[in-house]
């Protein structure tokens, strides 16, 4: 029978197990083929020291163009020559691919685990031995866009984040490192609501990972299994209904609804695929060119170049603002790990915008206020997607409370239903038998509509995204009391920032 009194040391077995799994070293009782077989396994090797371009180079993607790319120009194979080259560096005849070794979080004592050569950043070296996890970026750059709101100049990017796995020489003599893609982060249109999110969860996620370019807009999306067609809940998993995915429609300048249809993307052909300069020592190098759609006879293969610094662009000050707003003009940044989990790190969400503040009026005026379900942290409901939001409100001249529990499909579509449940604490005529004492009544309340949301940051109303958020939009409901009966059916109307 098992007894109460070992729970704790179950629960303290249990942890230093999952901490040792995520932790900086493998188990002693972990081999490594076993290692070597979790999801996202992209490098494995015994020496420690690697530098910028070989750590670019092993890491880096597949760009699956649409054949009716603007910027093709009838290109296609070897011919393409995209991404571009910003018009202050040497233009090579090749696309260029440029990356930014964001991060850099490193152990106990590794302090100086990254050498950097700010001449030659290609150069730069990593210390693997003193490292934990790594945030690399890379970054498209595009002389102008085409479609809705076009302008000159597009820079769009893909992250990856990596963890750094340190064998046991007991158990693993054959290799001291290996380097694993936890999450894939590639940005949409500058929200991260929009953006495209991969959690490297599974063992049929297909490295070097393909990364959709939307077409005339080049936002960036995993194609998990390189085979062409955006799939959502497939080839992004997290934040799915929020995700822009691939909208190649909005080329043309018609966007009819917010949310992803699969008839908004095109299929992606081989031919139109311009692949990486993968190291012949990589472990994916023999798959790679195995693949018939990789043969890089019929390919064009990208040079990479570190991501530069906005005063070179300072003859074109709408580009150098461009890069400028990509922000960590010195990179890599060093944290220190040593006291979090490494799996946690990598996988947290670390952005704002998940306050709501609006007025509300509802026959007399109030403030509404909506906060995450944990409050510090959003959740997506499982199956449908979607979030659950709690949403605190005063009204009638802040006499009356209430709370309700808010479902909406998405935090970013510019037009979503939406339903919510809840009690509002109303302030009943006076008690002719406790004159002079105010009478309140708890009542039940649905209320149901939509919402409408704004992006204003290339509005007039830039400014005000200084209040933590992007978006700012209106809501109209309906909302009656009492159950079954309808009893008090009444508008809502309420105004103000955020995405709730």
């Amino acid at each position: 029978m098992f007894s109460i009194k070992l729970l704790p040391l179950l629960i303290a077995l249990v942890f230093f197990l999952t901490n040792q799994f995520y932790g900086k070293e493998m188990s002693s009782g972990t081999d490594c083929q076993t290692v070597l077989k979790q999801p996202g396994i992209i490098w494995y090797g015994s020496n420690p020291q690697m530098t910028f371009a070989q750590l670019a180079a092993y890491i880096g993607p597949i760009l699956a163009f649409s054949p009716d790319e603007p910027l093709l120009e009838g290109t296609k194979g070897a011919e393409i020559r995209l991404p571009e080259t910003m018009y202050f560096e040497e233009k090579p005849d090749a696309p260029v691919v440029y990356y930014r070794v964001k991060t850099v979080f490193y152990k106990r004592g590794g302090e100086k685990s990254v050498e950097v050569h700010p001449d030659d950043l290609n150069q730069s070296r990593l210390d693997l031995a003193n490292i934990n996890a790594i945030d690399l970026e890379y970054f498209f750059y595009y002389t102008r866009e085409a479609g809705v709101g076009a302008h000159p100049h597009d820079i769009e990017s893909v992250q990856f984040k990596l963890e750094v796995l340190h064998f046991d020489s007991k158990t693993c003599q054959d290799y001291s490192y290996a380097i694993r893609v936890v999450k894939i982060i590639a940005l949409a249109h500058g929200l991260h609501w929009y953006d495209n999110v991969l959690v490297v969860d599974e063992p049929d996620i297909k490295f070097p990972m393909t990364i959709f370019q939307e077409e005339g807009k080049h936002a960036s999306c995993p194609d998990r299994n390189g085979d062409g067609i955006y799939s959502p809940g497939f080839d992004i998993n997290r934040r799915i209904n929020d995700a822009w995915g691939v909208r190649d429609i909005i080329r043309s300048g018609s966007l009819i609804t917010g949310q992803y249809q699969a008839w908004m993307s095109k299929y992606r052909w081989p031919e139109y695929h311009v692949v990486p300069p993968l190291p012949k020592d990589s472990p994916l190098y023999e798959t790679f060119t195995k693949d018939r759609r990789n043969l890089t006879r019929d390919k064009a293969i990208y040079l990479l170049r570190p991501f530069p610094r906005a005063e070179l662009a300072k003859d074109d000050p709408k580009l150098q603002r461009l890069i400028a707003h990509k922000g960590t003009p010195v990179w890599p940044v060093l944290k220190n790990s040593q006291s979090e989990d490494i799996g946690e790190i990598l996988l947290k969400e670390n952005f704002l915008g998940s306050l709501s503040l609006a007025y509300r009026y509802d026959g007399s005026h109030g403030i509404s206020l909506g906060l995450p379900l944990l409050l510090l942290k959003n959740v997506e409901l499982p199956m449908t997607g979607g979030w659950a939001v709690h949403r605190i409100y005063f009204t009638n001249q802040f006499k009356n409370f209430g709370y309700t529990l808010l479902f909406t499909p998405s935090a970013s579509r510019w037009l979503d239903g939406y339903v919510a449940v809840g009690t509002e604490n109303n302030l009943k005529p006076e008690d002719p038998l406790n004159p002079g004492k105010n009478h309140y009544k708890w009542e039940f309340l649905v209320e149901t509509g939509v919402k409408m949301r704004f992006n204003i940051s290339t509005t007039f109303l830039s400014p005000l995204k200084k209040l933590g958020t992007d978006f700012w939009g209106v809501r109209l409901g309906v909302r009656n009391f009492g159950f079954p009966e309808i009893d008090r059916l009444a508008f809502i109307v309420e105004v103000g920032a955020g995405v709730w």
